[in-house]
C-alpha cells in the first residue's frame, strides 16, 4: 500500500497535455457573421487500388472579428463546440487571397 500513495503524487504532478487537431484549409465562404467556412484538402492512398485520390472535407470555423475572406488560406483548430455545426476556431492566417 505504501507504494500506491507514493506513486499518486507523481502522477499528480505529471501534466498531460491535450492534442488538438489542426488543419490548413481555403476559406470557401465568409458570408455568415463570425463564422467562416474552410475546405481542407487531402490526398490519401485508395485502401483497395492504391491510387492517390483528393480527399475534401468542409468545416464552419469561428472568427470573432470577422476578418478573413474568401479565397484566404488559414489555420484552423479543434476547439468546444461553438454552435452545432461549429467546434473549429481560426489560429492564423498562413496565406491572404490573391487578387485576379
Amino acid at each position: 500500500m505504501n507504494t500506491a500513495v507514493a506513486s499518486a503524487p507523481a502522477a499528480a504532478t505529471a501534466k498531460a497535455t491535450k492534442v488538438t487537431r489542426t488543419f490548413v484549409g481555403k476559406v470557401v465562404s465568409d458570408k455568415r457573421a463570425k463564422t467562416i467556412t474552410v475546405l481542407v484538402e487531402r490526398r490519401v492512398k485508395h485502401e483497395l487500388y492504391g491510387k492517390i485520390i483528393g480527399r475534401s472535407s468542409k468545416y464552419h470555423a469561428h472568427d470573432e472579428k470577422g476578418e478573413y475572406k474568401m479565397g484566404d488560406v488559414v489555420e484552423i483548430t479543434e476547439s468546444r463546440p461553438i454552435s452545432k455545426t461549429k467546434s473549429w476556431v481560426v489560429t492564423r492566417l498562413v496565406e491572404k487571397a490573391k487578387i485576379i
